[in-house]
């Protein structure tokens, strides 16, 4: 005779509830996909445009600074747009982590672009390098224009224009103070 522990699946199997296992994978997915706050949102406006600081300044001084300083004014401008560049095509790597899309390939490969050009600008002259991050920031917005709505992302295409607009102008000033 066998005890009743040894064979623990012979019970009588429990039902399981759908609903309740439905709600627990919303919930898990909804702090994976968190939803729109207004202080979350003011707060990335107000980084957004506390990013741009370095390239009007940077821009600015570029046509202040006496000559000998240019070389290291003019590194810093292009590191930076640079690096804000590269920042943009990791967006696109973060859409297809968020979500599978039919634009998946195109995300992925303009994710990698945008830094691999920007190097090349950081490595030009200051006079070549700056205009081409300029033209960069621009395409990368047209690009978003495109990908961000079926992203769910074209609620800051407003801010992503105001951004292009002030860090390209940057760069283009910039570069004609060289």
């Amino acid at each position: 005779m066998t005890h009743p522990a040894a064979f623990p699946n012979d019970r009588p199997q429990e039902s399981v509830d759908l609903k309740h296992t439905d709600a627990a994978l919303q919930e898990e997915h909804s702090l994976i996909k968190p939803k729109h706050s207004k202080a979350r949102d003011a707060l990335i406006e107000r980084l957004s445009y506390a990013g741009l600081m370095p390239f009007v300044l940077l821009s600015l001084l570029l046509w202040l600074v006496e000559d000998q300083l240019h070389p290291f004014v003019s590194i810093a401008l292009t590191a930076y747009g640079a690096c804000i560049t590269s920042f943009l095509g990791g967006i696109h790597w973060g859409i297809v982590f968020k979500e599978s899309s039919e634009q998946n390939r195109l995300h992925l490969v303009w994710g990698v672009s945008l830094p691999l050009l920007s190097w090349v600008a950081v490595v030009m002259p200051a006079f070549a390098g700056l205009p081409l991050l300029g033209l960069l920031l621009i395409v990368a917005y047209g690009v978003d224009r495109s990908s961000y709505p079926s992203a769910g992302l074209k609620h800051w295409l407003t801010l992503r224009f105001r951004l292009t607009v002030v860090a390209s102008l940057s760069c283009f000033l910039g570069a004609a103070a060289t």
